[in-house]
């Protein structure tokens, strides 16, 4: 497979998903949720007891159970592949390790142009798991899409610059406006390395991609412009003859929704702060959209989340496509059965 061919799976080419993503009509509202496979689900925890989170992604048959946890359970219209945005950082030989309660955690942090020496390619030999993984899913979804994703330049730099989760960014950022060209050079490579990891995935089966930007929301628009949008538009670039649909997401990126469309995504995630018909001005003609529930409505009663909802429905009556979601990840307490009831009242109150 090469990036000149344009990959229609056959099975999943006429999903309401990949429909809605290409901006067609649809049967209904396709919906799925960002971590919907992870931590809300107790058949999840009963998998994972004893395994660290980065040696669950590299377990195929264990990825593939995982992954299909919620389409079993939630009869979501797409399965978003188990991993984390830091394997292919671990996969290219980088010491970090996610810590429970805390998050990915970097041994030695990126601060020199020397370090920019670690940072080597990923290729194919670095990940097989991936590749046996989404060959065992395709298989097993058959009309499903599946979607594969990758972490944006930015938050990965975040990450190793920082050497962990932060809220300030205050490393990340004094090296993006004191050392611009160190900068730049970092999220280059993290471009290809990230560009690297979603070809993968494709070339192995996955029928759609999401770019996580989870930090990006502690920018300013004319940082984003000229600091971050050339390498993520790079990544998209770089998958754009597969002929996939490309998705775009970042949390508190209202500000930034029309810069992150014009990057090359397909599909813009809209966090819960802005409301859909709103984010359609901001983002432009020519994009679907993805969003955008505020997840804490899950802890409320069904009339609520239903309410709710319909809220999020009725802003995106107007838009060219549109992909039900949450505008974050499912958090951890969440009731699974919430997350059903929602699936199924989307599917109903939508139905054409």
């Amino acid at each position: 497979m090469t990036a000149n061919t344009s990959m229609q799976p056959t099975a999943t080419y006429d999903s309401a998903f990949l429909k809605a993503c290409r901006r067609e009509p649809v049967p209904h509202t396709p919906v799925w949720f960002m971590r919907q496979a992870g931590r809300s689900l107790p058949e999840y925890l009963k998998v994972r007891e004893g395994i660290p989170m980065l040696e669950s992604c590299t377990r195929p048959e264990l990825v593939t159970e995982i992954t299909l946890q919620p389409v079993r359970r939630h009869q979501v219209d797409a399965a978003i592949y188990y991993s984390d945005i830091v394997v292919p950082l671990k996969a290219i030989g980088l010491g970090l390790d996610i810590k429970p309660g805390v998050g990915p955690v970097v041994d030695d942090p990126i601060r020199t142009r020397a370090d920019l020496a670690r940072l080597r390619d990923l290729t194919p030999e670095d990940v097989p798991y991936v590749t046996e993984a989404i060959g065992l899913l395709t298989k097993e979804l058959g009309a499903t899409p599946l979607i594969g994703f990758a972490g944006a330049p930015f938050t990965l730099a975040s990450y190793l610059v920082e050497g962990g989760p932060s809220r300030t960014f205050e490393n990340a950022k004094a090296m993006m406006y004191g050392d611009p060209e160190l900068w730049a050079e970092l999220l280059d490579r993290l471009a290809d390395i990230t560009a690297a990891f979603l070809k993968v995935q494709i070339e192995a089966g996955a029928s759609a991609v999401q770019l996580f930007d989870s930090w990006v929301g502690a920018l300013a628009p004319a940082d984003y412009r000229r600091s971050v949008m050339p390498a993520s538009a790079k990544v998209f670039e770089a998958v754009s003859g597969y002929g996939v649909p490309r998705i775009h997401f970042g949390v508190g990126s209202g500000e930034l929704l029309k810069l992150m469309g014009e990057a090359g995504a397909d599909v813009v995630g809209v966090d819960w702060r802005v409301p859909l018909d709103e984010a359609q001005r901001r983002v432009g003609p020519g994009k679907a959209l993805q969003g955008n529930l505020d997840p804490t409505v899950l802890f409320t009663d069904k009339d609520t989340v239903e309410t709710k909802a319909r809220e999020v429905l009725d802003a995106a009556a107007g838009l060219e496509g549109h992909v039900f979601n949450l505008g974050h990840g499912v958090m951890p307490n969440t009731d699974p059965d919430a997350l059903t009831r929602l699936v199924d009242y989307v599917h109903t109150a939508t139905a054409r």
